[in-house]
């Protein structure tokens, strides 16, 4: 009986091992945690409880009966963050390159099914050469599987893949599907077609790292929403993000205490300069309004003209959309539209709270963005908040002009409550642009068309360049001074709490993609 408990006791530290030692080391020297650490640093220490340990593949041929290692390449199982269960995958680059075999496929499918269940979380940690060749077919279909159990778990519990090594081929569509992609920098990368394809077919010189590069994805692709400058930090940010969230999407994110007090805050008066032209950082205005480093950014580096991320405020978990004025004035584009849809269709899936931040002079203008779907592209973003369902409030800053007015979250669209700063222009259009229209032939007659023109500028900006027409007519709610917003914010959120809306009963829309 000792012997078989020893034999028993080696068995698992050579699991443990993911395969040996030798290649636990090997990582280690090009700076990457294995497998395990992995997952013991992603978790609350104790906590993983180990699912399929010993499995093994089942290939015969190429002589892969004679290379069997217990986990076959990816560790699975569950434990908690900050005491809340999880479901976890990690996938061993030492076995086999990663490489994904029918068994290994098994294995992840076991742990969504489990967090489908019990309504858990699940966070794959992705380290792979991709499919096993030598399983042929088995090895496609375990992808499939994979990819189908995502599609079902999509808005019904939160999914977050970290891509720690390389993910290519077949393998990046099922971090693709999942609501949040991080990235290591330098470490790892993801491409549908590696450097060597793309040089056979297209005559195109270039590396991993420029194709499918943490930084080329975050800031070109905008297909990762976070990078991280190594295994350690990634799983720190994990960690974090999964903060702002609830368990699934029946359930609401976990608030902190809070007591109101004093929120008067002076800083904010002095964020939005005189000059309407004159550009200034959002996230300035964002930190001044949620509870202190409590805010992160999500694409931060893809599409800078709109900024989004989670917050608290008052203690509760917020989505935040804002313009950004520092980047194209603000404007929304084909590529700040998507980013800010699918961010306000993640938080509505589960049940976050949105404040939008408003100072858009309207869509980017010009043949590449007509010619690329600013149309479709802008509905996107529309449509996303014209179905969401969460407490939805909208605090207009400067400019509101145009169809952007209407699409960043307006009363028309189903906001909930509506503020506006003593400096917001709601309008049309620009007074300028407005002027030229509307007094054509006035300014045209004139003997002095350039005064004349500035004449009417004024005189425009006096009767529209402010909110109190939209406030006349209740399309905004108060106009508010900006030191109060933030105390007029979280009694406005805590009065949404148990917000109840229904939608048209559909089998499901259809959103312009």
């Amino acid at each position: 009986m000792q012997d078989k408990l020893a034999q028993l006791e080696q068995k698992i530290a050579e699991a443990q091992l993911g395969g040996g030692q030798k290649r636990i080391d090997d990582q280690h020297r090009k700076g990457k945690l294995s497998a395990r650490e992995r997952l013991h640093l992603l978790l609350d220490p104790g906590s993983f409880e180990e699912i399929g340990m010993f499995v093994t593949h089942r290939s015969h041929d190429f002589g892969m009966q004679k290379q069997l290692f217990e986990g076959d390449g990816v560790v699975t199982g569950y434990g908690s963050i900050d005491g809340r269960l999880v479901y976890v995958f990690s996938q061993d680059f030492t076995v086999f390159g990663g490489s994904l075999s029918e068994a290994h496929a098994e294995k992840i499918c076991k742990v969504m099914d489990l967090a489908m269940k019990n309504g858990a979380p699940v966070i794959g940690l992705n380290d792979s050469g991709g499919a096993r060749i030598q399983e042929g077919v088995a090895s496609l279909g375990g992808y499939a599987d994979i990819f189908h159990r995502n599609v079902m778990a999509s808005g019904v519990i939160p999914q977050i893949s970290a891509i720690m090594g390389p993910c290519a081929g077949g393998a990046v569509y099922s971090p693709a599907i999942t609501d949040f992609i991080l990235m290591v920098e330098n470490t790892s990368y993801m491409f549908v077609t590696g450097p060597n394809v793309v040089k056979t077919v297209t005559n195109e010189e270039v590396s991993s790292e420029e194709l499918g590069g943490a930084s080329t994805h975050a800031g070109k692709s905008g297909v990762t929403h976070l990078t991280a400058v190594n295994d350690l930090e990634a799983l720190q940010k994990i960690r974090r993000l999964l903060s702002y969230m609830p368990q699934n999407c029946e359930e609401k994110p976990a608030s902190l205490p809070f007591a109101l007090g004093e929120e008067w805050r002076e800083n904010l008066l002095n964020i939005v300069p005189e000059n309407p032209n004159q550009p200034y950082d959002m996230r300035d205005i964002i930190n001044g309004l949620v509870d202190a480093d409590s805010f992160l950014e999500v694409h931060e580096n893809f599409a800078e003209n709109i900024v989004v991320g989670f917050a608290r405020l008052g203690g509760r978990s917020i989505g935040i959309v804002g313009n950004q004025p520092l980047s194209l004035a603000g404007v929304l584009d084909v590529n700040s539209s998507r980013k800010g849809a699918r961010f306000v269709r993640f938080c509505d899936s589960f049940n976050i709270p949105l404040l939008v931040l408003v100072d858009v002079p309207g869509f980017l203008p010009g043949t590449d963005q007509e010619w690329n779907g600013i149309i479709v592209n802008g509905a996107k973003l529309l449509y996303a908040f014209s179905e969401a369902t969460v407490p939805r409030i909208t605090v207009i800053t400067r400019k509101a002009y145009g169809g952007a007015y209407d699409v960043m979250n307006s009363k028309h669209i189903g906001a909930d409550l509506n503020f506006a700063w003593p400096s917001a222009e709601i309008a049309v259009m620009g007074a300028k642009g407005a002027s030229e229209i509307i007094f054509r032939k006035e300014i045209s007659e004139a003997a002095d068309p350039a005064a004349m023109l500035l004449q009417k500028e004024k005189e425009y900006q006096e009767a529209f360049a402010h909110p109190y027409q939209a406030a006349k007519r209740g399309y905004v709610d108060e106009v508010i001074d900006p030191r109060e917003t933030r105390r007029k914010l979280i009694k406005g959120f805590a009065s949404l709490e148990n917000k109840v809306s229904h939608l048209p009963k559909k089998k499901h829309g259809n959103i312009p993609l």
